[in-house]
């Protein structure tokens, strides 16, 4: 199997102001095609972890010979991130439905949600990312990851565990060209992109075990 990248259903363009054209571009064909094309290289030395879906992979890392394992850990895990980002924008969709009772259960309420998730965003330092996981049928908690590590990773690889519900990147290249170092109105214009729909399609399919 060679990884691709993952058609985007709408253009560069389509988050304009929150997120930049520019930034989508490159953000979408060099970075994370940098990522691809590192696993697929990775994967002429590793045949037998070729078939592996992305998903598997990362939560395949402990199997990784140790040479070849930071290497893997971070492309996989740079693809697998992006994959969940780009599914995870989309403008006018409201939070609803059974995830939406789920973020008020654990969280009081979502502007409580909203205030936890931005503090983790903004207190992060350095480069990753900001989830919101699915840790059982009845848990969620807002967790953040390192460099491109991700909670499906598991606790002993990236630190946490969880199936990730939305994600936002916190890279500087996810953001800096339009932002600049106003890191927190970039992570206040995510709420503008978030695609609730999908969200929702994660918390369902993940409360019967099925995995995207």
């Amino acid at each position: 199997m060679s990884y691709i990248l993952p058609n985007l259903p709408y253009t560069y363009d389509e988050f304009e102001p929150y997120f930049d054209k520019k930034t989508m571009e490159i953000h979408y064909t060099k970075h994370h095609q940098t990522y691809i094309n590192n696993i697929n290289t990775a994967f002429k030395q590793l045949p037998e972890f070729a078939s592996f879906n992305i998903n598997t992979l990362v939560q395949q890392l402990h199997k990784i010979p140790a040479d070849l394992h930071t290497f893997v850990r971070n492309n996989a895990g740079g693809h697998l991130n992006h994959n969940l980002f780009w599914k995870g924008l989309k403008k006018n969709t409201v939070l609803n439905g059974a995830l939406k009772t789920a973020i008020e259960h654990n969280f009081s309420n979502f502007d409580t949600f909203k205030d936890l998730f931005e503090k983790a965003a903004t207190t992060l330092f350095g480069s990753g990312w900001i989830w919101l996981v699915m840790k059982n049928v009845s848990t969620l908690s807002i967790l953040s990851t390192k460099n491109q590590d991700n909670p499906m990773m598991g606790e002993i690889i990236s630190g946490v565990s969880g199936y990730p519900i939305i994600g936002l990147d916190m890279w500087e290249h996810a953001y800096y060209l339009k932002y600049q170092n106003r890191r927190h109105d970039y992570i206040k214009a995510f709420w503008s992109v978030v695609n609730w729909d999908e969200a929702e399609k994660r918390f369902s399919v993940k409360k019967n075990n099925y995995f995207i």
